[in-house]
Parts: structure tokens; sequence; C-alpha cells
């Protein structure tokens, strides 16, 4: 369960929620001078950065949805795993045109062993939705950018999933919608401690990027009272 946003005033705003059962995925941070993100660790022992920044804005995340026939993982040359789009982007392998580009040109599936959805946006306060089976939406003159765990491109498919009670996307648009120009990273955090989760998937990471600063702030366990600092450029 995780919460990701765009918004666009004077700052080109990133925030972030990562909200995982520990019990499931091992994680931990991974920065150095020019990327900041969350590692998660997979069959082959390797933490891939699935969730992250890397100078210069290019943000990307993963987050949990419903599978989907259509989007089954398939080794063959013309398709490419939404796990594999996310981090190349986000170690900087892709521009965000490139992305787009891939996303229109080539059948984008889920990873093996998850069913996953990303959203990839970049310092310009462009946000790429991509739904593996479904397809993808291009937002760029857009005030914010908004995803959850359920489906935007095909609402109707994700309505069975929904879990009582969680309106998360509701709270955050809520927010969203009444920012103005001024809206910063202080205002980022509050947003994302009011959708914090708790208990099993709790909340385990909370980060903002500012464009305009091109640096990273974060909050580890849902403690938003000591926020942490990661500037690029400085291992």
């Amino acid at each position: 369960m995780c919460t990701r946003f765009v918004y666009n005033g004077d700052d080109t705003i990133t925030g972030f929620n990562f909200d995982i059962d520990l019990a499931v995925w091992d994680h931990k941070l991974l920065f150095d001078e020019n990327r900041f993100g969350i590692g998660i660790k997979m069959p082959d022992g390797i933490y891939h950065m699935f969730h992250g920044v890397h100078a210069g804005g290019n943000a990307g995340t993963l987050l949990y949805v419903h599978g989907n026939g259509k989007a089954a993982a398939c080794g063959t040359p013309d398709r490419v795993m939404i796990s594999d789009l996310a981090e190349c982007y986000i170690k900087n392998e892709l521009t965000f045109d490139t992305a787009l580009k891939t996303v229109r040109n080539r059948e984008i599936v889920y990873a093996p062993d998850a069913t996953m959805q990303a959203m990839l946006s970049d310092s310009k306060g462009r946000a790429l939705i991509v739904e593996p089976g479904i397809g993808f939406r291009l937002e760029e003159k857009q005030r914010y950018s908004l995803i959850t765990n359920y489906s935007l491109l095909d609402p109707e498919s994700t309505r069975p999933y929904i879990v009582p009670g969680d309106d998360r996307y509701e709270r955050a648009k809520e927010v969203l919608e009444r920012a103005d120009d001024g809206f910063s990273v202080e205002d980022a955090f509050a947003l994302l401690h009011k959708v914090r989760q708790e208990e099993l998937w709790a909340t385990r990471v909370s980060f903002v990027y500012s464009a305009r600063q091109d640096r990273v702030c974060y909050a580890l366990n849902n403690n938003f009272s000591n926020i942490r600092e990661h500037r690029f450029g400085m291992a």
C-alpha cells in the first residue's frame, strides 16, 4: 500500500509513502551522489531500486495493484517488465521522453512475482502513469498527479479490490485540490502524514523531492518529527 503524488506550483514537489509488510519484503535505503531510493531485496539477492529519485529529477515508484491476465510476464523481446522500466528510469538510464516512447511502442508487463503499476515523473512536473495490461496516461500540464494502489485508467476493474475504509486517494486529492503555488516540502510531508499507514502494512519510508532545490528529504517509520536530508553530489 503506497501513495505517490507530484504537485506543480512555484516548485515541483514529489511525495511518496512506502508502505509494506516487513514479513514479506526486505528493504533498505540506497543512496549515493546521484541517487536516493528504496532497495527491495529480490530472489537474485540484490536490492533493486524500484522507488527513488535521480539527481536532476527522474523520480520513479512502483505501487501494488490488482493483477490482470493481459499483463502476465513473458520473456519475449518486445515486452518490457514494469519493474525494469522503473529501475532504469530511476538510474537515469532512460529519459522521460524515452520512457514515454517505450510505453507507446512496447507492451509493458508485470514482473513474475508481483503485480505493480508505476508513476514516473521529471523535474518539469510531467508524470507518466503506467498500468501493465491496461495502458498509460501522460500528464503534462496538470496542477497535480496522484496515484495509490487502484487503477486510475480502468476504475471499474479495481472496484472489487478496494479495501474498506481505504480513502487515501480521496484524502490526498482533497489536500492537493486546496493547495496553491506555495505548496512546499513541509506541505508535502503534512500530506504524507495525513495518509500514513500503520500496523501490518505501515509506512516505512516517506520521502519528498524538491526539483528547485534538487534534494530529497525523508522520514522513517512514521517518525515525521525527524526529517532527514540527502543532497545530490554528496555520497
